[in-house]
């Protein structure tokens, strides 16, 4: 990884808005369409199958664990690696992982697949987050909008499985196993999304995109420790908790509630152009503020939206629900992002990304199955959504406390 950024004038040069864009792939494969769009996916597998909440929360649970691992190995891959040829070579796996799910029915093997895919989702992720770090600090009169361009790509994703996946489904519902066709459909789109990608490695600007001289371990590392950021961290674990939740079971609430198949494609299209629209929306506030503030005010949002679809089954109450959800929850990854850009030096953003990556994953490995526990008892559903908006409510809570470091150093 470099340990110097290019100057803001050579990046000036460069199609920046173009750029981030393009790397904003990396957020539609590894989350948008790797994690979100098995939530299209969860009712008919789980009619198929037999499922319980719980085992259809346990695949993303996989999936979770899977990205805790690749995050954990992430920082090493890139010092060996860079960045680039990370995010490609982990979408590339991701794309495979996500065709190969549709050739098994066995839980155990489509449990394999997730955690699989998750792994390479992670590095993904974390890769082309740390590049949309780099060149947001580069043109960093509009740092925050391009930050949100990247994690914003996830909508990008999740809109393309909302119009995909339907569809794909309608038109095998004749076939056995009928959901196999979806993954080799998203498969193929994430593939797409990979040629973005790599255009996008090669047209970063040198200083940005080319692996440097190792940076030191965890052991020399310069005295800024990462646990001085232990209230944001701890906030964005049980946002990993409550977001994924939401995430995971929304669409089969909206079908038990009565949706139909096109209500459900609207609703979710409307989450994700709402995720796009954020990059925007938020830009300021991540800007602006460089502690848990822009975490906390977000996450409180975000409880709100999930418990809206459980107060009313009405139509335009879940539309609501899905348009706040998708226009601010991809805005918390992107907060701490900005929190680690903010208050560490550019030689330890791998370092702060990734552990705010690797606390994300905890919280989504607990999240799912644990929402889908509760699901299956007393209150179905609706229950477990009200857990998940209870976990966002504190997360807010935590969140609130985490000054920055500057202001911690001036005191």
């Amino acid at each position: 990884m470099p340990t110097t950024l290019a100057s803001p004038t050579s990046i000036s040069a460069q199609p920046t808005l173009r750029l981030a864009f393009a790397l904003s792939m990396g957020a539609a494969v590894s989350l948008g369409i790797t994690r979100f769009a098995y939530a299209l996916l969860l009712p008919p597998m789980r009619a198929d199958l037999g499922w319980s909440y719980a085992l259809a929360g346990g695949m993303n649970t996989a999936n979770a664990v899977g990205y805790l691992v690749g995050a954990l190995g992430t920082p090493a891959l890139m010092r060996r690696f860079g960045a680039t040829r990370l995010l490609v070579f982990g979408a590339v796996l991701a794309s495979v992982f996500m065709a190969g799910s549709g050739f098994v029915t066995d839980a155990s093997a489509l449990l394999l697949q997730r955690l699989l895919a998750g792994v390479a989702s992670a590095w993904v992720f974390v890769a082309g987050g740390l590049l949309a770090a780099r060149l947001s600090e580069a043109g960093s009169a509009r740092g925050g909008l391009l930050l949100g361009i990247y994690y914003g790509g996830t909508g990008f994703g999740i809109l393309l499985s909302a119009l995909l996946v339907p569809q794909v489904l309608r038109a095998a519902a004749g076939m056995p196993h009928g959901w196999a066709w979806a993954w080799w459909a998203l498969a193929v789109a994430s593939a797409a999304a990979t040629c973005l990608l790599a255009w996008a490695g090669r047209a970063m600007p040198q200083q940005t995109a080319a692996p440097a001289a190792p940076v030191a371990g965890p052991g020399s590392a310069p005295p800024v420790a990462l646990h001085r950021f232990g209230w944001a961290l701890a906030g964005y674990a049980l946002f990993g908790m409550g977001y994924i939740g939401y995430m995971t079971f929304v669409i089969a609430l909206l079908r038990e509630q009565g949706a139909s198949a096109g209500f459900v494609t609207l609703f979710y299209a409307l989450l994700g152009i709402a995720c796009v629209a954020s990059s925007r929306l938020w830009a300021g506030l991540l800007d602006r503020y460089r502690g848990g503030q822009p975490q906390a005010l977000l996450n409180g949002l975000l409880g709100v939206a999930t418990l809206l679809p459980v107060l009313s089954s009405a139509a335009p109450v879940a539309l609501i629900s899905g348009v706040l959800f998708g226009a601010v929850f991809l805005s918390v990854v992107a907060s701490t992002t900005a929190l680690v850009r903010h208050n560490l030096p550019p030689s330890r953003w791998a370092h702060g990304i990734s552990a705010f990556t690797i606390i994300f994953a905890l919280g989504q490995i607990v999240g799912p199955t644990v929402t889908g526990w509760i699901s299956d008892g007393p209150g179905g559903l609706a229950r477990g959504l009200v857990a998940s908006a209870m976990a966002l409510w504190l997360g807010a809570v935590l969140a609130s406390r985490q000054h920055s470091l500057q202001r911690e150093a001036s005191q």
